[in-house]
């Protein structure tokens, strides 16, 4: 793509994910700010400690003005309440700051394919209404209804489940077939990289201002698959016996054509690229 003003980015939520798009973004000349509980070191983001479900302890953000926020905050815990904290009232509170900001382009939400709490064999895209089924799905699609309140651009981005570095639990899960599920059902992920990529991505085709983007992506891999398929997969990597295969029962398969069609390549387009990766890495350790 062609080279970028250095712009202001304000990614909320500088963990896992949050930290792999700033490194992505500060090789594309832009200014990170990144916003966290507890402060870190890096060298990709100029760091901000503040809690989004204190209105108090964001007023810097008033001042940095960005062109653009992505907002990637993960729940400290599976309640309603601590759901409530870190969606919908850390978001509002986020937004508020910006009431003031009339050069801020975008607002990226990372939401969640829990919103889809339906259970079927048919591939699902944006085009479905979410039926969430949880408190989880109902407070993620709160979240992402705040967003039809701001005058500039949004985007939902609902990712499936990330795997990736440091995220071994289908690994460990494949060493201990007395603990695979007794269900064998639907999965979708999303490598962690290519997440904060395709993120990156749209990042650029905005400041770009070439074409204009969707208001909802769904970002996962190119191949639902059932779950122990890729614990069979795993676990044969690794030379390992495996429990009597299960009919596919529950869950759901997700489509990313509307991903692919924005022209992003993804580095791992299925889960065999991805964890023959992770466990070459473990190799070499």
């Amino acid at each position: 793509m062609d080279s970028i003003p250095k712009l202001k980015v304000l990614i909320v939520g500088y963990g896992d994910l949050g930290s792999a798009i700033a490194d992505q973004l500060t090789h594309l000349n832009m200014h990170v700010y990144g916003v966290a509980r507890s402060y870190r070191a890096t060298d990709s983001a100029e760091m901000i400690q503040a809690d989004v479900t204190e209105l108090a302890s964001l007023h810097r953000l008033r001042d940095i003005q960005p062109d653009m926020i992505v907002y990637c905050i993960a729940a400290s815990g599976q309640t309603d309440a601590q759901y409530k904290q870190a969606y919908v009232d850390g978001l509002r509170n986020v937004l508020m700051t910006q009431t003031d900001n009339r050069q801020l382009k975008h607002v990226f939400f990372v939401s969640s394919t829990r919103v889809y709490g339906q259970v079927t064999d048919d591939i699902l895209g944006e085009s479905v209404t979410p039926l969430p089924v949880d408190f989880g799905g109902e407070r993620l699609l709160e979240a992402e209804s705040l967003l039809g309140e701001l005058p500039c651009n949004t985007t939902v981005l609902r990712l499936s489940g990330i795997y990736g570095p440091g995220r071994l639990r289908m690994i460990n899960l494949a060493k201990a077939p007395e603990r695979w599920p007794k269900n064998n059902s639907w999965s979708n992920r999303i490598h962690r990289d290519d997440a904060a990529a395709f993120m990156t991505f749209l990042i650029q085709k905005v400041l770009l201002g070439k074409e204009k983007i969707k208001p909802c992506y769904i970002v996962t891999d190119a191949t639902p698959v059932s779950q122990y398929e890729v614990l069979t997969w795993i676990a044969l990597q690794l030379a390992l016996e495996v429990p009597e295969s299960m009919p596919v029962s529950g869950g759901k398969r997700l489509s990313n054509q509307a991903m692919l069609a924005t022209g992003f390549v993804p580095k791992y387009p299925d889960y065999r690229v991805g964890y023959q990766a992770i466990l070459r890495e473990l190799a070499i350790e």
